[in-house]
């Protein structure tokens, strides 16, 4: 079976609090970065222009950039955290599959917000990435929480829940929830059925052996 993304389960980070409404994809990762289309590599300019004090471009030493003490992503506090916690709408704007590239890059598995935009919330799913929706009042809880203390969540995919000093419950896909856990995006899940597109191949050639290309 190939493995494309890794799985998901189960994991306990610290939170990374970035109090943000209509996060767009292009502060996410500015369009000077989008020429590349490996996915690895942005991580380093992720919100660039929030993180750096001066104009990023592709191919700058980011060591010797200045970098904005008061963005929350530079805290020391949360240097390998995997969770980002943020306010409604995020992800808005172009289509653009380079933002949750970008945010896996840096580390982060886990985004918990009140509502996403469409599309990047599917883009996350195809990269690993699990975007979690929570009502208003529990996103606020959150934050509340993060004012106080560095926050540390458990976020459980298997039985759906989201656990700081106290639990909450999340709703997903079966067929989403069922990708994550099994690692598996677009083309691994088309994998699985592989014998079955053979045998189809085979089946339909023999019955019109005219259509088959050499």
């Amino acid at each position: 079976m190939r493995k494309s993304v890794d799985k998901f389960k189960h994991i306990v980070s610290k939170v990374i609090p970035l109090d943000r409404s209509n996060v767009d994809t292009d502060a996410i990762i500015p369009k000077q970065f989008l020429k590349s289309i490996k996915r690895t590599g942005f991580g380093p300019n992720l919100f660039d222009e929030w993180r750096y004090l001066d104009h990023g471009e592709p191919g700058m030493d980011n060591s010797k950039r200045s970098i904005n003490p008061d963005f929350v992503l530079n805290k020391p506090q949360f240097k390998d955290s995997k969770i980002l916690l943020v306010r409604e709408n995020f992800g808005c704007g172009s289509s653009r599959e380079h933002a949750p590239w970008a945010l896996l890059d840096f580390g982060i598995k886990v985004i918990i917000a009140e509502s996403f935009a469409d599309i990047f919330y599917n883009n996350c799913f195809k990269n690993g990435i699990l975007p979690i929706t929570l009502q208003k009042d529990e996103i606020e809880e959150l934050f509340s929480e993060a004012e106080t203390k560095t926050l540390e969540i458990e976020v459980n995919l298997e039985k759906q829940f989201v656990k700081s000093s106290k639990s909450y419950s999340f709703e997903i896909d079966e067929f989403k929830k069922s990708s994550l856990l099994n690692g598996l995006d677009e083309i691994g899940l088309t994998l699985e059925n592989k014998s079955v597109i053979a045998n189809f191949e085979k089946s339909y050639f023999s019955n019109y052996p005219w259509l088959k290309q050499e």
